[in-house]
Parts: C-alpha cells; sequence; structure tokens
C-alpha cells in the first residue's frame, strides 16, 4: 500500500465525514463550515487524478467564494427555529420524490464511469489537464459556455439592483 492509497482513504473519510457532519449538524454555520472541509477533501481528490487545475477551481470558486457567499447570507438571516415556516407534508413528499430521481441519476452515471475511471487509474490519456479542458470548453461546448457567462452577468446586474437603496 503506497502514499497515494493512504491518501485517498484519508481524503474520503474526511469527505464523506464533513458531508454527514452537513446534513446531521443543527447549526447552519456549522453545516457550511463543514461543507467547506468537505470541498477541501474533493480537491485533494482532484490532486490525486493529476487534475491540478480543477482542484485550485474548486479551492477558489466553491470554498472560497460561493461558500463565503452562504456564510455571510446565512448570519445576515439569523435562523432561528421560531421563525422558521412549517413545511407542508406534500412538500415532504415532492422533495423524497426529488432525492430518489438524483439517485436514479447518480447510479446511472456511476454504471458509466467504469470506462473513463480506468484511462485515469492507467495514466493514460491527459484527462485533468488544462490544455484538453480548453479544447473540450472552447471548442465542443462554446454555446453553453457563452450562454452560462451571460447567466452570470444577469445574476450580478440582478443583485446590484436589489441591493441598491431607494
Amino acid at each position: 500500500m503506497n502514499i497515494t492509497h493512504i491518501l485517498f482513504w484519508i481524503l474520503t473519510l474526511m469527505a464523506l465525514g464533513s458531508a454527514l457532519m452537513v446534513i446531521t449538524s443543527k447549526n447552519p454555520v456549522y453545516s457550511v463550515l463543514f461543507l467547506i472541509a468537505t470541498f477541501f477533501a474533493i480537491s485533494g481528490h482532484y490532486i490525486l487524478l493529476n487534475a491540478q487545475f480543477l482542484a485550485i477551481v474548486n479551492l477558489i470558486v466553491y470554498a472560497g467564494a460561493i461558500m463565503v457567499l452562504f456564510l455571510f447570507v446565512i448570519m445576515l438571516m439569523n435562523l432561528n427555529a421560531e421563525t422558521e415556516p412549517q413545511k407542508n407534508k406534500w412538500l415532504k413528499f415532492a422533495g423524497t420524490i426529488a432525492g430518489g430521481c438524483l439517485l436514479l441519476i447518480m447510479v446511472a452515471a456511476i454504471k458509466d464511469a467504469d470506462a473513463k475511471s480506468t484511462i485515469v487509474l492507467m495514466k493514460q490519456g491527459e484527462t485533468g489537464l488544462i490544455h484538453n479542458l480548453g479544447n473540450v470548453l472552447f471548442k465542443d461546448y462554446v454555446v453553453p459556455f457563452e450562454i452560462s457567462s451571460v447567466l452570470f452577468l444577469s445574476a450580478m446586474v440582478g443583485a446590484v439592483v436589489l441591493g441598491k437603496k431607494e
């Protein structure tokens, strides 16, 4: 057993433990902090898969920017148990159905992942390199990439409009 396997299992246990703490934690601030720890563990997995660019982007974008924003919003909302609205039983049922659909999608994605994971495990191909990611992003997926940039721009304009004082 080499150091890569040991690091993999340590990062896996860290990711699973902190993800479970995100779900079971009663305090929303602690949930966000555990989610940041989960993102760090996932970035460690990316580094083990020789995808350094994805690891850095995951840390900067998710753990750095989005989670700080979540933490800021949660702290501004001042969530209390008394002010939380009671959930309808139909809403809980719809959430269960949506979670089941997500589980089915995840099982289907994992079923098709065997061929791609053997390429990574055999150290064949250039899976996580920036050059290949740029080629795929700007050749095959250029239209969705541009649509998402317009969506982010409109979200920023909306945030400025909502945040502007009367």
